[in-house]
């Protein structure tokens, strides 16, 4: 359990930011939030805390990338009102089948004008979950224009090992831990405990992690319930696998005690 029992959910993300620097939003996958609901969450957190948010599925899912302007100006505006706290934009695609692409160049043949269009002041990373469109070639396309590769633990995507390319295309990189969402839920949809041993697959991540802030690469690391069955307890698997290792501290949170995130 990591909200304190009783707790009201109104307090959850203040309660959150004093144990955490970022926050992946999953909601505005579903839909763009009210300016209200968006000067709340800037208003609830610390100076310095970042949200990273999920581009709407209108535009990754329905419509993908086409006739979307409107929708990404709508999504861009209310984003800003985060100011400075506002990080990642996420382009989270699904797995296109070849009814809806013939192959990975019939979505580049969308993708890249699209890209051209994006505005410089914000930070972009893009999610796909075709395994065989990963190449350099994908690689050195977001590279060209800044745009983050999102790198995936879960079952059917290749880690960062399996690689033959480089897969950081920024100054900057984005790192999902997802898990295997139907493992998971056949031992249990009660998230307030690991139930998965995920300490081999968090060294490997922690070695990866590490070589990469090496090179100056800022990393934004979050993880799923459905990775191993509670993410606060992923984090803080993280951090003690990192210690172990005799890496250099990692940040914390101005006003925790005890922090439990990977910066």
């Amino acid at each position: 359990m990591f909200y304190p029992k009783g707790m009201r959910s109104a307090d959850y993300l203040a309660f959150y930011a004093e144990h955490f620097h970022t926050v992946e939003v999953d909601s505005t996958f579903y839909g763009v939030p009210s300016a209200h609901t968006v000067n709340n969450w800037a208003a609830r957190t610390p100076e310095g805390f970042i949200f990273s948010v999920k581009v709407p599925q209108v535009i990754t899912h329905e419509k993908v990338l086409a006739d979307c302007e409107v929708d990404l100006k709508e999504f861009l505006n209310t984003m800003s009102i985060l100011g400075p706290k506002l990080g990642p934009i996420v382009f989270q695609f699904p797995f296109f089948n070849r009814s809806i692409f013939r192959d990975r160049h019939k979505f580049l043949d969308r993708l890249v004008p699209f890209l051209t269009k994006l505005p410089h002041a914000h930070r972009f990373a893009i999610e796909i979950r075709n395994r065989t469109w990963l190449d350099g070639e994908f690689a050195n396309l977001l590279r060209d224009h800044k745009i983050a590769l999102v790198l995936q633990d879960r079952s059917f995507m290749p880690s960062p090992a399996e690689l033959t390319f480089d897969p950081i295309t920024a100054d900057w990189t984005y790192i999902r831990w997802l898990g295997d969402r139907k493992q998971i839920e056949e031992q249990t949809t009660t998230w307030d405990k690991a139930v998965v041993d995920r300490a081999a697959e968090l060294s490997s991540w922690v070695d990866f992690c590490y070589q990469i802030k090496k090179r100056g690469v800022i990393v934004y690391a979050y993880a799923n319930n459905h990775f191993a069955g509670h993410a606060p307890a992923t984090i803080e698997q993280f951090r003690k696998l990192w210690q172990a290792k005799g890496l250099p501290k990692l940040g914390q949170p101005a006003s925790v005690k005890q922090s439990r995130l990977f910066e």
